[in-house]
């Protein structure tokens, strides 16, 4: 009896034909490697959350300081830039360059590339405007911010993910996904607190270093979650851009937010400067509605020292001959 060849097989609770319950049979979890170049690319990537961590907080200083409508938004969007596009997605993309998979090339898709790069700035432009723009810093506010900042934060990674084509299929654990999620809400509201909170260069900076390792552990939290089955035997090339094609391009983007960032911060007034530049103005005001009266000078070739006229007492105008520094008041 030849019964055995014709029974079907069962996938997935589906009856599927022998043939392709040998294929699925042949899929096995593939070997990821998320740091291919050593501690290179996650050193890095902690670097630029740290640095763009640190413009976006000093932007946001600069924010609560604003007198006017354009100021806020011209900081605004500063601080939008320098966290979610360099802190936020250049330190996703950086360590992307570390992420291999044996047995197949990773390539990208451009347009879903280009998307998760405007979620992560939008979506920290909305939540830093929540937190900001009001009136009085609520609670109510800082938290909804978080929330939608931390989610949209969520939605670049995985959108970012979704970008990736491989040989095989991506599979993610719900529990380290829910995770991910978790720590980017928590890690968004905490980052709105502190852009709210800090003045003080040195709590800047700590607080810089802090969303930093944030930042870092929403991104491999979520890299945990993701599995790989491939085909061992599949041949054909993966469609889309590589990772080093990539690098020039984005890597100048990074380069010139970050000076154009920097140059901003450092060529705009303080609120110091902007109290010194009043005070000027008033003293100027008051001395054109106060002239003080010419002072007389002897011109050259004038009349002697006996000529002179005399103070009271018949003494000169610089006193008799006891006359010593001390007496200039």
């Amino acid at each position: 009896m030849r019964h055995n060849q014709s029974r079907p097989w069962q996938w997935y609770g589906r009856i599927q034909p022998r043939g392709i319950a040998k294929r699925e049979e042949q899929r096995e979890m593939a070997q990821i490697h998320h740091f291919e170049y050593g501690a290179l690319t996650p050193t890095v990537s902690y670097i630029l959350s740290v640095l763009g961590s640190l413009l976006g907080l000093t932007s946001a200083v600069r924010l609560r300081s604003s007198k006017t409508r354009g100021e806020r938004f011209w900081w605004l969007t500063l601080a939008a830039v320098a966290i979610g596009a360099t802190a936020i997605w250049s330190m996703h993309f950086v360590a992307m360059l570390g992420f291999d998979v044996e047995g197949t090339p990773i390539r990208y898709d451009i347009g879903l590339t280009v998307a998760s790069a405007l979620i992560a700035l939008v979506s920290v432009g909305v939540g830093l405007a929540i937190a900001l723009l009001g009136r009085t810093a609520s609670k109510g506010r800082i938290l909804i911010g978080g929330v939608l900042a931390g989610l949209g934060v969520a939605a670049m990674h995985y959108c970012g993910m979704a970008a990736m084509e491989l040989r095989g299929e991506i599979h993610y654990a719900g529990r380290e996904v829910g995770l991910s999620i978790a720590i980017a809400v928590i890690a968004a509201t905490v980052a709105l607190y502190l852009a709210i909170t800090v003045t003080k260069p040195i709590a800047i900076f700590i607080s810089a270093l802090v969303m930093g390792i944030a930042v870092n552990g929403m991104h491999f939290t979520g890299m945990l979650a993701m599995s790989v089955t491939g085909e061992p035997n599949t041949f054909g090339s993966v469609e889309g851009a590589t990772a080093a094609g990539l690098l020039v391009p984005v890597g100048a983007a990074v380069v010139f937010a970050i000076i154009g960032m920097g140059y901003a911060l450092v060529s705009a007034p303080t609120e110091e400067d902007r109290e010194a530049i009043a005070y000027l103005a008033q003293r100027m005001e008051d001395r054109l509605a106060n002239p003080q009266p010419p002072v007389q000078q002897a011109q050259f070739g004038g009349p002697p020292a006996s000529q002179q006229p005399q103070g009271r007492a018949g003494r000169s105008t610089l006193g008799d001959a006891s006359w010593t520094y001390r007496d200039r008041s």
